[in-house]
């Protein structure tokens, strides 16, 4: 992966990563890179994200322990780059984020996208808890009997129970939420930002 590099793999993640997790600038990494006595232009560390980013994403979604049968999901309203979004976000009972997945909109469309996402990458949950949307039960419903319409030769397959909860998952996980989401951001964007 790193064949041919000038400068160390630790350093090559060491930038990717605080980049990924933390809001810093190129620049920034730059200076911090300098201060251990390493001299990189932050054009250089920004072709580094552009390119391991997406491989160390695959490399960690690989890793990562599976997720349990039961799913809290909801939505809410953020910032992004300067532009207001809906974060659409799964998590399973043990506070795991299972899926996320930003939209312009917050429909039945935008819903069933997300959860089609989620059901494709991490398979049927057992139970799934959401706020009272409307658009999220129509979501579920509608994504669950088109699975089991798909998986015919599993006749013992059982509809997916949804629960109705007055808390909604941001409230209940705020912490993972804020450590979380400059990485999440960085991620689900299709784009990098070019060095300043």
């Amino acid at each position: 992966m790193f064949k041919g590099r000038h400068f160390d793999r630790s350093a090559i993640l060491l930038c990717v990563r605080w980049y990924l997790a933390y809001s810093l600038s190129l620049r920034n990494l730059e200076e911090m890179m300098a201060e251990r006595g390493i001299s990189v232009d932050h054009a250089t560390i920004h072709r580094w994200i552009v390119r391991y980013s997406s491989d160390l994403l695959e490399r960690f979604n690989r890793r990562k322990r599976p997720v349990s049968r039961k799913w809290h999901i909801d939505e809410t309203y953020i910032k992004v780059r300067g532009r207001w979004m809906y974060l659409y976000r799964a998590i399973d009972s043990n506070g795991d984020t299972v899926e996320f997945w930003f939209s312009e909109r917050r429909n039945l469309t935008a819903a069933k996208r997300f959860l089609r996402k989620a059901l494709a990458r991490h398979g049927r949950p057992e139970k799934i808890v959401i706020d009272g949307s409307q658009t999220n039960r129509e979501a579920i419903l509608s994504c669950d009997a088109e699975s089991r319409l798909l998986d015919r030769s599993r006749s013992e397959l059982k509809p997916i129970r949804i629960r109705h909860s007055a808390y909604p998952i941001t409230a209940l996980n705020r912490t993972t939420v804020q450590l979380s989401s400059g990485f999440d951001r960085c991620l689900a964007s299709s784009r990098l930002p070019r060095p300043r």
